[in-house]
């Protein structure tokens, strides 16, 4: 039986590999970060469940390596911001961020990559088992985009290709042709929260007076060159709720870049929202 390792973050991503991964035959061999895995990995029949903290890059390497893996997909998020966080470093990843000119997504990820690889374990792309949860192109849900949310969309976008370039985030929300904000470290569900708290301090400030649309529009995109390995652009049912909670009525992704964690649900809830999405191929 071939074997596969599965690097964990947080969320239900992991699941999804892991349950697609068993299904077509291999043995999987799970690397549990104790900060950012749910603990239910540990029931959904891997081979084996190792946990290690998110510092500890030698016993990450150890472990893949006592178990014969020589493939493995890093799948799940593991929040940017840890890196200013309490978490020690290992000497080799204390080393690999000294090396670093800059510490976003990209350059860290692709340097962990790297010294996984000097070590005969290569990292695959984290969707390849996943094919059918990517976003196909069109309009996804019953309500298409209304003409100032396709605007919202179209000026979001390139906004969000000049944030992407950077690594700095991926979505952006949009009001009016404005832009409201802009994602960083904290991730997509917290930038679509700050976006609705602000608007709604706009709305009270104005009440009456208020004659501009405030439905917000969500873009998220993949960056110009991305990695399909980590990082991977992800849209679940929360999202939806998170969106629906904030005022927002439209989101706009791009296809085949983009996975939908949660499948059909997905749809199913924006169309229960009265959420418009439309995916765009790049």
């Amino acid at each position: 039986m071939p074997k596969l390792g599965l690097i964990a973050g947080n969320g239900r991503f992991p699941f999804l590999v892991l349950d697609a991964a068993r299904a077509q035959g291999y043995e999987v061999v799970v690397a549990a970060i104790k900060e950012e895995t749910f603990p239910e990995i540990e029931s959904r029949g891997a081979a084996s469940v190792q946990w290690l903290s998110l510092g500890e890059l030698s016993k990450l390497i150890e472990t893949f390596q006592r178990e014969g893996i020589t493939r493995a997909v890093m799948a799940g998020q593991v929040k940017h911001k840890q890196i200013f966080s309490s978490i020690r470093p290992d000497w080799r990843l204390a080393k690999l961020l000294l090396s670093l000119t800059t510490r976003n997504t990209d350059s860290l990820l692709g340097a962990v990559a790297k010294v996984l690889a000097d070590e005969g374990i290569v990292l695959e792309n984290s969707t390849a088992l996943l094919e059918p949860l990517l976003a196909k192109a069109g309009v996804l849900t019953k309500r298409a985009p209304t003409p100032q949310e396709l605007r919202n969309i179209e000026y979001g976008r390139s906004v969000a290709r000049g944030l992407a370039q950077y690594d700095i985030g991926q979505t952006v929300v949009v009001a009016e042709n404005a832009c409201v904000a802009v994602e960083a470290m904290e991730g997509t569900d917290e930038t679509i929260q700050r976006a609705g708290h602000i608007m709604a301090q706009a709305s009270a400030g104005e009440g009456a007076r208020a004659t501009l649309d405030r439905s917000l529009t969500v873009v998220k995109i993949a960056k110009p060159n991305q990695d399909m390995r980590f990082d991977v652009p992800v849209i679940g049912v929360k999202t939806i709720e998170v969106m629906q909670k904030a005022g927002a009525t439209c989101l706009a992704i791009d296809a085949g870049r983009c996975l939908l964690i949660d499948g059909d649900a997905v749809i199913q809830a924006a169309d229960s929202a009265a959420i418009a999405i439309k995916a765009e191929q790049e």
